[in-house]
C-alpha cells in the first residue's frame, strides 16, 4: 500500500472539499484531495444540482463563489438565465471541467479519485491522516469533506444527526419533542437528480420502468404548476432539464437512518433512491409525452462498487449518462464543534435586513464565510413552520444575509481536523440556510485558507486567530472572499476592502439594514450575462421590490415582464423611477421568468428621439 505525506489532506471532493483543497494549495500548502469520483464539485456538478441558490446578489458573488459564476459565463454555451428556480444554470460537465482545470494548474495540490476513506489515523486526540482501500496519507491537517460526515464517524468525533429539540438551542421554529415528522424523517431528504432531454417531433427512448415502483404518488408532482412550468423550473441549456422537484417528484426519505446504520443499509436506500427517480422520470414522460426521454451524456457512467454514496450504474440498461453520480444529500452527519449554528443566527436583526454578526466572548468578530439562502427543508409530503428569513430586494424574492463563524468548522477537543462540508457544527434547523452550494464553497474556501494557515503558522485549528484567517480570504491574491455580508458593495468596489476591515473592528457599527455608508458609486461591472437585450419601455410600479416593463420595443406593445436585478446600483435605481416612465434598459431575456435581468437603465426621453 502507498503511503504519501502532505500539509493538508481533503478527503472527499464535493462542493466544500474541491474548495477546500484549491485554496490550500493557492496558499502554499502542499496538498491532496482524495476523492471517490471521476468529478470534482458534488452537488455542483457530480450530484448534478446545476441550479445553485443563494449568494446570487452581486455583492455576495465574492471568492471562489464569484470566480465560479464568471468561469461558468465565459464557458458555457447560451449563458446562464435559462430556469426560473435560479438565474445561473449550466452543463453540469462544465461546471466540472472548471474545477478539475483549478486543480490541474497547481503543482502542489494531488487529485487522487476512487479512494473513499476506511480508518482515520489517530493518536490520543489527535488525527494526522487518514487510510484508504489503495493509499495511505498522512498529514498535517485533514479536512473531512466527505457527502455525509462519514469522517466524523469513522473517527468517533462528536457529532450529530437528527433533530435538536426546542430546549436545546431555544430554537423558534424547533419542535418541543418527537412528533410524526421528526420520527419520519431524521434529516432532510435526498434527492437523485436525472437530467431530461426534450427531444422535440422526435419519441425519445421508453424509459423503463424499475423494479420497484409506485407511479400513482407523483399523480400531483406539477398541480398548481402545469407541466410546461414545472420542466422550466431546472432548465439547463440545450433544451434539457434538470429534474429535482420537491412537490410529490424524486426527494426520497424511506427509512433515512439506513444513510448511517451500515454499508449494507446505505446501498439499499442508495438503489431505492435512484429507482424512485428513474420512476419519476417514466412518469413524466408517460404524462407529458413521448418528446421527453432520457438526456445522453450528461454524467460520467460510475462503476460504484464498494463505493459508500453511490451504487453501480454501467449495468444497468438506462445507463446512458443521464443521471446523477450520487445523490444531492441536504444533511449529513454534523460536527458537534465550539461554535453551533443555531436558527437565531441566520435570522434578521430586529427591524433589519440582515442577520447579527457572529461574535465571540471578547466581542471579535468570527464570521468566515457568507450565505443567505431562505432556511428551506425538504420531507416529501410534509412541510415544517419555519421562521420566515425572506426580503424582497431588486424586485424580486431573496434572503436575509448572515454569515458563518471559525468555530463551526473546529472541533472541540481533537486536532488536526476540520470540517468543510454539510457536516459543520450547525442544528438541524439551521442547517435549511447553510446547505446551499454557495455557502458550502465559501465553507471549504475558510477551511482550505485555515489549515494551511496552520501548516503555515504551526497552530492547530483551535489555537488560530481567527483574525489571521479573516485577513487572509479578504486580502486573497486570486479570488478575495469576504466576510461580513454587505448589500450595496460588489467586491470590485473601491471601498469594498475597507469596509470588511471596518466592521471586523467596529462590529457595534455594522448597519442593520446591511448597507455601508459610502458615497462612491462602484466600478464598472463586468456583465454577468454576455447575452444582453435592448428593450424599451414604461416601467411598471406593481407593489412593494416588485416592478415591470411594458414593452413597446422591440417586442411590441400590450406585453409586460418583471425586471428583477442582482446590482446594488440598478435596485436603487428601480427603487427611485416613477410609475410609466419610459425607460430603456439592457438585460437578460428570460421567457421561463418571464423576467429581464437588468444590468443597466437609461432614462428615454422621446424629444430627443423624434428629433434624430
Amino acid at each position: 500500500m502507498d503511503e504519501l505525506k502532505a500539509d493538508v489532506l481533503v478527503v472527499g471532493g464535493g462542493t466544500g472539499g474541491t474548495a477546500a483543497a484549491i485554496q490550500a494549495a493557492r496558499r502554499g500548502a502542499q496538498t491532496v484531495l482524495v476523492s471517490e469520483f471521476p468529478w470534482l464539485g458534488g452537488m455542483l456538478t457530480s450530484a448534478g444540482v446545476s441550479a445553485p441558490d443563494g449568494n446570487e446578489l452581486a455583492a455576495l458573488q465574492t471568492g471562489l463563489w464569484g470566480a465560479y459564476l464568471r468561469e461558468l459565463q465565459r464557458r458555457q454555451v447560451g449563458g446562464l438565465n435559462h430556469a426560473w428556480v435560479s438565474f445561473f444554470t449550466y452543463e453540469p460537465q462544465t461546471g466540472a471541467q472548471i474545477l478539475a482545470d483549478w486543480v490541474q494548474e497547481l503543482p502542489n495540490l494531488r487529485w487522487i479519485m476512487g479512494q473513499t476513506p476506511l480508518e482515520p489515523l489517530r493518536q490520543g486526540d489527535r488525527i494526522f491522516g487518514v487510510r484508504f482501500q489503495d493509499l495511505t496519507v498522512k498529514a498535517e491537517i485533514t479536512l473531512d469533506g466527505t457527502e455525509l460526515g462519514d469522517l466524523l464517524a469513522l473517527a468517533d468525533v462528536p457529532h450529530r444527526w437528527g433533530w435538536e429539540w426546542q430546549s436545546e438551542f431555544g430554537e423558534p421554529s424547533a419542535p418541543e419533542s418527537s412528533n410524526p415528522l421528526t420520527a419520519q424523517y431524521p434529516v432532510q431528504a435526498p434527492t437523485w437528480v436525472v437530467v431530461m432531454q426534450d427531444f422535440g417531433d422526435i419519441n425519445a427512448p421508453e424509459i423503463p420502468v424499475p423494479p420497484i415502483a409506485d407511479l400513482e404518488q407523483f399523480a400531483k408532482a406539477w398541480e398548481g404548476y402545469g407541466g410546461e412550468k414545472f420542466l422550466n423550473y431546472g432548465r439547463l441549456p440545450g433544451d434539457r432539464f434538470m429534474i429535482n422537484w420537491p412537490q410529490q417528484g424524486n426527494d426520497y426519505g424511506v427509512k433515512l437512518v439506513r444513510l448511517i446504520q451500515s454499508a449494507a443499509a446505505r446501498q439499499e436506500f442508495l438503489q431505492e433512491a435512484f429507482w424512485h427517480s428513474q420512476s419519476f422520470a417514466h412518469f413524466i414522460q408517460s404524462a407529458l409525452g413521448s418528446r421527453y426521454g432520457l438526456a445522453a451524456s450528461i454524467f460520467p457512467i460510475w462503476q460504484g462498487q464498494s463505493s459508500p454514496t453511490a451504487i453501480s450504474l454501467i449495468d444497468l440498461p438506462i445507463a446512458n449518462g443521464a443521471f446523477a453520480l450520487h445523490p444531492y444529500f441536504r444533511e449529513s452527519q454534523r460536527l458537534r464543534g465550539q461554535v453551533t449554528v443555531r436558527e437565531q443566527d441566520i435570522l434578521p436583526i430586529k427591524n433589519g435586513t440582515v442577520a447579527p454578526l457572529p461574535l465571540n466572548e471578547q466581542g471579535q468578530v468570527t464570521a468566515i464565510a457568507i450565505g443567505n439562502y431562505a432556511n428551506d427543508h425538504h420531507y416529501p409530503g410534509q412541510k415544517l413552520a419555519l421562521q420566515s428569513k425572506s426580503i424582497r430586494w431588486g424586485g424580486r424574492w431573496t434572503g436575509t444575509p448572515f454569515a458563518l463563524p471559525y468555530g463551526c468548522l473546529v472541533p472541540q477537543q481533537v486536532q488536526g481536523l476540520l470540517v468543510c462540508e454539510k457536516n459543520i457544527s450547525v442544528s438541524h434547523i439551521a442547517n435549511g440556510a447553510t446547505r446551499l452550494q454557495p455557502v458550502v464553497m465559501g465553507i471549504g474556501q475558510a477551511a482550505g485558507m485555515a489549515a494551511a494557515l496552520c501548516v503555515e503558522q504551526n497552530y492547530q485549528p483551535q489555537e488560530l486567530p481567527v483574525r489571521l484567517l479573516q485577513e487572509a480570504l479578504i486580502t486573497d491574491a486570486i479570488a478575495p472572499n469576504a466576510v461580513i455580508p454587505l448589500y450595496n458593495l460588489v467586491p470590485s468596489h473601491p471601498n469594498w476592502m475597507f469596509w470588511q476591515h471596518h466592521y471586523l473592528n467596529a462590529p457595534h457599527e455594522y448597519p442593520k439594514d446591511g448597507i455601508a455608508p459610502t458615497r462612491v458609486h462602484s466600478a464598472p461591472q463586468e456583465f454577468l450575462g454576455t447575452h444582453l437585450h435592448v428593450l424599451e419601455g414604461k416601467f411598471q410600479r406593481r407593489g412593494e421590490q416588485s416592478y415591470g416593463l411594458r414593452l413597446t420595443e422591440p417586442m411590441g406593445t400590450n406585453q409586460s415582464l418583471s425586471l428583477v436585478t442582482l446590482q446594488p446600483d440598478i435596485h436603487r435605481r428601480l427603487l427611485t423611477l416613477a410609475p410609466d416612465q419610459e425607460i430603456k434598459v439592457w438585460g437578460q431575456v428570460n421567457l421561463t421568468g418571464k423576467w429581464i435581468l437588468v444590468e443597466r437603465i437609461d432614462l428615454r426621453d422621446r424629444h430627443k428621439d423624434m428629433e434624430k
